[in-house]
């Protein structure tokens, strides 16, 4: 197991049904968005919580915005690129070493890809199961080893999205491999009964993170934005990512099976399972409404990259329908700078 915890009690499950209280957790891309919320709920729960990512200042940045949410809690980072199995291995060694075991863990990193198939290619659908279904993977294959030893019995969860229930248009590269991280998630619940090793398979909805900033846009790439930021930040169709955070760590802690967030998204479960064939014709009616690839795709450009759209009305429509998603940005460490919040 490593060498002894330098927290009392880890491992005793501590105070309340839900409380981690001296555990060890890891979120997998915890720098920002819903990563770094669901860290902020693993460490309100006492917790010790180590964030994984690539940016090493981005990650310092959320650990300062943890700490000043929760004063007082174990934060640790650690520079990691999950697309590589080694560095994956090397981040969980290090975590046991530091915190005496791993306890529980969260596979949220991935990118978010917007554009029609037509200016899309096969590197495009390389690099979405890399930074998603691979990162889950590799995350996976590696915590379990620890989750095994974990005295309080060992709490998988991965990410999944809406995505992996049923084929999103414009957004297929990052439906495919959410589809394959549902999967794995499920296929690993199957294969570690009987152990004390609970896995749980999250499919959330659209939620306001501020990930439109970092969602990489193809085609048209100003009215993709557009509909896209829009979408993201309705009310009636988004969820609050404090409460899908909140929601997640709960049924991790809890050992569900299967979580499905947004009324939305457990609509659209629903329908697939029932009638997928007339669900897949309602989407291709909804692909008609998105915008047409243009002849001469020009690539794929960052949200935060691509200029508002021309024309003042335009202009203000845009703005209005994503502005809750902007304030999320600010909150959630999505900005790439300092901010004030979350």
């Amino acid at each position: 197991m490593g060498q002894a915890s330098p927290f009392p009690g880890r491992g005793a499950g501590g105070r309340g049904t839900d409380s981690l209280h001296g555990q060890s957790a890891v979120v997998a891309g915890g720098s920002r968005g819903l990563g770094l919320l669901l860290a902020d709920r693993l460490a309100a729960r006492g917790c010790a919580v180590t964030l994984a990512a690539r940016d090493g200042a981005e990650l310092g940045r959320a650990r300062a915005k943890l700490l000043q949410r929760q004063p007082g809690a174990t934060v640790r980072t650690a520079v990691c690129d999950l697309r590589e199995q080694a560095d994956v291995r090397d981040l969980f060694t290090a975590t046991r070493d530091a915190c005496g075991g791993v306890d529980l863990v969260i596979a949220n990193a991935g990118i978010i890809q917007v554009a029609p198939v037509e200016s899309l290619d096969a590197a495009d659908f390389d690099d979405a199961m890399r930074s998603i279904f691979h990162a889950a993977l590799h995350t996976s294959l590696e915590a379990l080893p620890h989750l095994k030893e974990s005295a309080s019995g060992g709490r998988l969860a991965l990410i999944s999205s809406v995505g992996g229930l049923l084929g999103v248009p414009h957004l297929v590269p990052y439906a495919c491999a959410k589809s394959a991280v549902g999967t794995l998630a499920e296929g690993l619940r199957a294969e570690m009964s009987g152990t004390e090793v609970s896995v749980t398979a999250v499919y959330p909805g659209l939620m306001r993170t501020g990930s439109h900033l970092h969602a990489m846009f193809g085609g048209a790439q100003r009215q993709e934005y557009g509909w896209f930021s829009t979408v993201a930040s309705t009310p009636l169709v988004s969820m609050s990512a404090r409460q899908a955070a909140e929601r997640i760590v709960r049924a991790t802690v809890r050992r569900r099976a299967r979580l499905v967030l947004t009324p939305a998204a457990r609509a659209a479960d629903l329908a697939h399972g029932i009638a997928p064939a007339t669900t897949t014709r309602l989407s291709g009616l909804a692909a008609r409404l998105l915008p047409r690839a243009p002849v001469h795709p020009r690539g794929m450009r960052a949200g935060k990259d691509i200029d508002p759209p021309r024309g003042p009305v335009a202009r203000t429509v845009q703005r209005a329908g994503s502005a809750l998603n902007e304030r999320a940005a600010d909150a959630y460490n999505e900005r790439g700078r300092d901010t004030r919040g979350g």
